[in-house]
């Protein structure tokens, strides 16, 4: 399967996650709904990584390939509460496509920290990406 096939399908996943957050969330705190769909999330990945057969593999990885993932983890947690906050406080409609604005976020970091190339396609869309941002944002 295709690279964008799977970026799609994130798509319309992440798009599930902010309905049906902003529905669970309504007689809850949102730190406490966070920490739910962790545990949740921790035990479906694991279930996968056992049933492809993949577990052996973490005793594998470097040091540096540990450190990262748990950055990631960090920043994965950090996003997590504060979008479930958001979510409490806000309209999804609204709330969401200001979470997106990671998506220029990680063109203009992936410029700075990976080294990839800009193109007219990638800076176009995050511009594009900015622009709805601040219609979501100023627009009624």
């Amino acid at each position: 399967m295709s690279w964008v096939i799977y970026a799609l399908l994130s798509a319309f996943f992440a798009a599930l996650v902010a309905i049906t957050a902003k529905i669970g969330i309504k007689e809850v705190d949102s730190n406490l709904a966070v920490a739910i769909r962790t545990v949740i999330i921790v035990v479906f990945a694991w279930a996968i990584v056992f049933l492809q057969g993949n577990a052996a593999d973490v005793f594998k990885l470097s040091r540096h390939t540990y450190t990262f993932l748990i950055l990631s983890a960090i920043a994965t947690g950090m996003s997590w509460l504060f979008y479930y906050h958001a979510l409490q406080l806000g309209e999804a409609s609204r709330v969401a496509p200001i979470d997106k604005l990671s998506i220029a976020l990680t063109i203009i970091l992936a410029f700075i920290f990976l080294g990839e190339t800009p193109t007219l396609g990638n800076v176009t869309g995050g511009v594009l990406v900015i622009l709805g941002v601040l219609a979501t944002v100023f627009i009624k």
